[in-house]
């Protein structure tokens, strides 16, 4: 027998049940991208390929460590002031031991490192060169490293937008422009697809100070790891420049235990393992 509610009660309750949810705010969309779950820590290890204009590909092989940050949601209170990441190319010998040292501040401007072996020394990537090719590929440090939220500001161009995936199925999106606050770097605007239920950039146009559309990333097939969304492989497109870059995660691990000790800047010049002279399978 279902329990009696007074009309008056069983009105509200059925208005609750049917009242719209509150539509996210363009600025609420980006904070959910960048404090959506990618695990405490993580270890990876992927393949780059690098296409000139003639269709022409140079192959690299690179490890990738992340931590976040003690603001990030689950994350400890012994967890650093802000996320690292620290990448370091294996492969081929040209580039191995050249490594990229990020350290995230939410409350101040973010550090970045690069470390050139041939050269024997780190060099700082101030502010200004974040959009600057990424060890010459189509990625900008600003792409691998990720950007500083309060340099840009949001709208939102689409709430029903969409997404068609590598099955062929469409997912919902928002499609999210981000406006670079200093209008003068060489990347001010980029319109991403964002996935409603994971908040995963999927696809996005990187427009340069002529407004063109220069840069088109996107992401080729999307999988749940340990529970997490992970992109396993991506490309970044120049479209003026006629050149592709590709990324495919070989293996991945989740919450592994990784230490802030890891994202030194002697661990910054620590050489990595030897691959054996051999391109990655």
């Amino acid at each position: 027998m279902r329990p009696f509610l007074p009309l008056g009660l069983a009105l509200l309750v059925s208005l609750a049940a049917h009242a719209p949810v509150p539509a996210l705010t363009a600025e609420q969309i980006a904070r959910q991208v960048q404090d959506r779950d990618t695990g405490r820590d993580s270890r990876a290890d992927f393949r780059m390929k690098l296409f000139d204009r003639r269709g022409r590909a140079r192959e690299r092989a690179l490890s990738l460590l992340t931590l976040r940050g003690r603001e990030a949601p689950g994350a400890p209170g012994t967890a650093p002031d802000g996320d690292r990441l620290l990448i370091r190319f294996t492969y081929p010998n040209d580039i191995r031991g050249t490594a990229f040292l990020v350290w995230k501040h939410p409350k101040g401007e973010d550090e970045r490192f690069l470390y050139l072996p041939s050269l024997a020394r780190v060099r700082r990537i101030a502010g200004r060169e974040a959009q600057e090719s990424f060890v010459g590929s189509d990625f900008s440090y600003e792409d691998i490293g990720g950007r500083e939220f309060d340099e840009y500001s949001y709208a939102l161009l689409d709430e029903n937008a969409s997404w068609t995936g590598p099955d062929g199925a469409a997912r919902p999106a928002y499609r999210l422009e981000s406006r670079r606050k200093d209008r003068s770097v060489e990347f001010p605007r980029v319109a991403s697809l964002v996935l409603k239920d994971t908040f995963v950039v999927v696809q996005a146009d990187i427009y340069n100070r002529r407004d063109e559309k220069q840069k088109v990333y996107a992401v080729k097939r999307l999988q749940q790891i340990q529970g997490i969304w992970t992109v396993i492989e991506s490309s970044m497109a120049n479209d003026l420049e006629k050149t592709r870059t590709e990324l495919a995660v070989e293996k991945i691990e989740y919450n592994t235990g990784v230490k802030e000790e890891a994202f030194s800047r002697r661990a910054l010049e620590t050489a990595p393992p030897a691959r054996g002279g051999e391109a990655p399978e």
